[in-house]
């Protein structure tokens, strides 16, 4: 029998076709000002991307607290989508449309003129390549976003974020169910900010500036202060980790160490089920110093989780 941190044979060969994203809605920013706008809204830098190419960003609170987060993809000069959860959509256009003043700029939500599809193993293989996370593919109208791969022990499974006009056709593959590919972007250890964790992490709690999410070169935006701050003072001291859990776990739970069942120490960030039915692997996001000492769930008579290797490194630096 596989201990909790091993994955059954099978796994790699279930990660393979198209997986709809129901759980993902798409605004839309357009006209002139479009980049220069988000530019002064995000994490990352939004003036320099170019047609057709794509960035994952975070949008956050005055003191730095992530209120949503996004793959960005540039498909015009003047056009720019932003793919976030859902859950936070409608909250997320309003707050920045408030802050559109006189920018020559129009955001809304384009959910229902955009198909989403996340593609697996050889469907993303075939449009993406070996290309590196981020890197965007244009495909008669549809582009490709590369993703980071989920990683299960020494596999690693491709990802990509399939974008297209709705009436394009959709890519070639076996249908993969969604909860699928919300497992293999836990694997990865990149995930989107829900409705669940609103303002619980600043940027670097989610490993955002290790995976391409924060440019701390840029000019300023919301939360830039306080993001640069943990960065370059060494105030940061949560990281987030992958865990396998014999049982389910909710985004927003609270998770303890082994001795102190009163004060929580990190928090479920995104949870799914193995599709081998064995147990649940999730992101945590935690302080560093309890890392070393276990986290568990449901006080000192619960389930111990055990913490798995990222599939990045962290950078120590800028």
């Amino acid at each position: 029998m596989n201990t909790p941190a091993d994955f059954s044979p099978q796994l790699p060969t279930l990660l393979n076709g198209t997986s709809a994203l129901p759980h993902l809605g798409v605004i839309q920013a357009q006209g002139e000002d479009a980049a220069n706008f988000l530019h002064n809204q995000l994490s990352n830098d939004v003036l320099l991307l170019p047609v057709g190419q794509s960035r994952l960003a975070a949008f956050c609170s005055a003191k730095g607290r992530m209120q949503a987060s996004f793959i960005l993809v540039k498909t015009a000069p003047d056009t720019i989508l932003l793919v976030l959860s859902q859950d936070l959509l409608a909250q997320t256009l309003k707050r920045l449309s408030m802050f559109v003043l006189r920018a020559k700029v129009k955001m809304s939500d384009a959910s229902g003129q955009w198909q989403l599809r996340g593609l697996l193993g050889d469907g993303a293989r075939a449009v993406v390549g070996a290309s590196a996370p981020w890197q965007t593919q244009g495909l008669d109208g549809a582009h490709a976003v590369a993703l980071y791969p989920a990683v299960l022990g020494e596999s690693k499974i491709p990802r990509a974020l399939w974008v297209a006009p709705v009436g394009h056709a959709l890519p070639a593959g076996a249908d993969v169910p969604n909860d699928v590919w919300q497992w293999a972007e836990v694997m990865s250890g990149v995930t989107l900010v829900s409705q669940p964790v609103f303002e619980a992490f600043v940027p670097q709690m989610l490993n955002y500036e290790s995976v391409g999410g924060v440019n701390f070169k840029k000019g300023c935006y919301p939360g830039q202060e306080v993001v640069a701050r943990s960065q370059f003072r060494g105030t940061l001291k949560r990281r987030t980790a992958r865990v396998h859990s014999p049982v389910a776990l909710m985004a927003g739970q609270d998770v303890f160490t082994p001795t102190d069942s009163e004060q929580p120490c990190a928090t479920v960030v995104q949870c799914a089920a193995r599709p081998d039915g064995q147990g649940f692997d999730a992101l945590v996001s935690g302080t560093t110093e309890s890392m070393a000492s276990g986290w568990g769930v449901g006080g000192s008579e619960g389930e111990a989780l055990d913490i798995l290797a990222l599939p990045y490194a962290l950078l120590a630096d800028i």
